[in-house]
């Protein structure tokens, strides 16, 4: 193809080396194509292929002012804009949110990636601040501003491609409403540094344990809660809100040694600016994943919609916007949302089981150990009568023995009680898995009883996995 005999034309003009292999890297959400170059000499370099000569212009010229500034942003080696191409500093394959993926586990949130955290957020305000003052603002595009007419794109971006394609129901004209009054209240604070636009973890990337910042093109004048509010409620990243907290406290330290921040007036601002940032998120989620039918970004739906219900517990607006908490509360009651792009991989498993003490409790195959055990040794066994010694607690005679003479329902009732709010926990922590298990001395009646009921009773929820099995 024309473009790749460019991009090695250029390459092998520059370093005066022929190109030895030349790979097409996978693309994200833009129209961009980036190749890797290797030369002879195990050189690599990034080529870039995009039409879009704005944004192309944007990119280099945002690119060299920062690099000007001493910020960590890759290198531009050389630059064909007639032929849409350039070449950058190759910084790996390696992103935050890959290194996130790969240390985040079972609901642990470790010091080391807290700590990466804080060396991202030590470099925003250099971005937003310090480089921002001076930056060419008439290279922006496709505009100058996060002004009014960006943020009523992003939220028109939400209603017609995540509304309407998730069939949520809404009034357009109140809606309507309600977007101007939510426009209005975001540019009340003040909008004259530079916003990053799209900071988030996959346009972070590490390269010999440092943050390196790709993919600010779209960057324009706008509000310091933006970025912020982009990194820490970044959909998939799921950073724990303990710590986003932490995190937010950490930016508004290194903040203010760059700018007087009254912190009271700036979190007033600042959960708007992280619902605006969600809705234009989920926009793109449903473009990319409804629409273009990319399964891969309907992944963070749930997690999108799991950051609404937090804003609207915790969120206080001096604004009334009634159509728009209705949508938004409808979105969090919406459970297909919630399957959206989740396997079961990702998701909850319990594992219910019954088992006989004279053979011990079942192992925990998973390997975490842990689980609860309910030794139903107390109820009353159909077993020492001999109509019922031959059946099991599956059987419509057991049941009703048990459900009569004995008091079962109560103590599976208590079981459940205490099971239910780890189950809960374990969702949101997203663990993989949980063993409940239920002893009698044979494993044939009291034990399949509560272990048969307590599945049914789990397999209501669209959220977890049941297993059941009888040892």
């Amino acid at each position: 193809m024309q473009k790749k005999r460019q991009l090695k034309k250029l390459y092998t003009s520059l370093f005066d080396e022929d190109v030895l292999n030349l790979l097409e890297m996978p693309r994200s959400g833009s129209y961009r194509e980036y190749y890797r170059l290797t030369g002879e000499s195990g050189r690599t370099v990034i080529g870039v292929y995009n039409e879009d000569h704005k944004e192309n212009r944007a990119f280099l010229s945002f690119c060299r002012h920062f690099t000007a500034y001493g910020l960590a942003v890759p290198k531009i080696y050389a630059e064909d804009l007639e032929n849409h191409i350039y070449l950058l500093e190759d910084l790996g394959d390696v992103t935050l949110y890959e290194y996130l993926s790969g240390v985040y586990k079972n609901g642990i949130f470790p010091q080391a990636l807290i700590d990466l955290y804080k060396d991202v957020l030590r470099e925003l305000p250099k971005f937003q601040l310090v480089a921002g003052k001076t930056l060419d603002y008439g290279k922006c595009y496709p505009r100058t501003r996060f002004d009014r007419q960006s943020i009523m794109w992003d939220l028109n971006y939400f209603k017609y491609y995540f509304l309407k394609l998730a069939k949520i129901s809404f009034d357009e004209q109140e809606l309507e409403n309600d977007f101007n009054r939510f426009a209005d209240y975001l540019l009340e604070t003040e909008c004259d540094f530079f916003l990053y636009r799209d900071f988030q973890s996959r346009n972070i990337m590490l390269k010999d344990g440092k943050p390196y910042f790709i993919d600010f093109q779209g960057g324009r004048y706008g509000a310091l809660q933006y970025d912020v509010a982009s990194l820490l409620y970044d959909a998939k990243a799921d950073i724990p809100q303990h710590i986003r907290d932490g995190l937010y406290e950490y930016y508004l330290d290194v903040l203010s040694e760059h700018y007087p921040v009254d912190r009271e007036s700036f979190t007033k601002y600042y959960h708007a600016y992280v619902l605006v940032r969600i809705l234009q998120a989920m926009g793109a989620y449903g473009f990319r994943g409804f629409y273009e039918k990319k399964q891969h970004f309907l992944k963070s739906v749930p997690y999108a919609v799991e950051n609404i219900a937090y804003l609207l517990e915790h969120m206080h607006l001096p604004v009334e916007l009634p159509a728009l908490m209705r949508v938004l509360k409808q979105i969090t009651r919406e459970e297909k949302l919630m399957k959206y792009g989740r396997s079961e991989s990702d998701m909850l498993t319990v594992d219910i089981c019954s088992f006989s003490y004279k053979r011990g409790i079942p192992d925990d195959t998973s390997g975490n150990g842990g689980g609860f055990v309910f030794d139903c040794r107390g109820i009353y066994n159909p077993g020492r009568h001999e109509a019922y010694r031959d059946l099991n607690g599956k059987d419509a005679a057991v049941i009703e023995f048990l459900q009569t003479k004995t008091d079962i329902d109560t103590f599976l009732q208590h079981a459940l009680a205490m099971v239910e709010p780890t189950v809960n926990d374990y969702v949101k922590r997203k663990f993989t898995h949980l063993m409940v298990s239920f002893g009698c001395t044979g494993g044939q009646h009291r034990s399949v009883y509560c272990a048969v009921k307590a599945a049914d009773y789990f397999k209501e929820r669209s959220d977890i996995i049941v297993r059941l099995n009888h040892y």
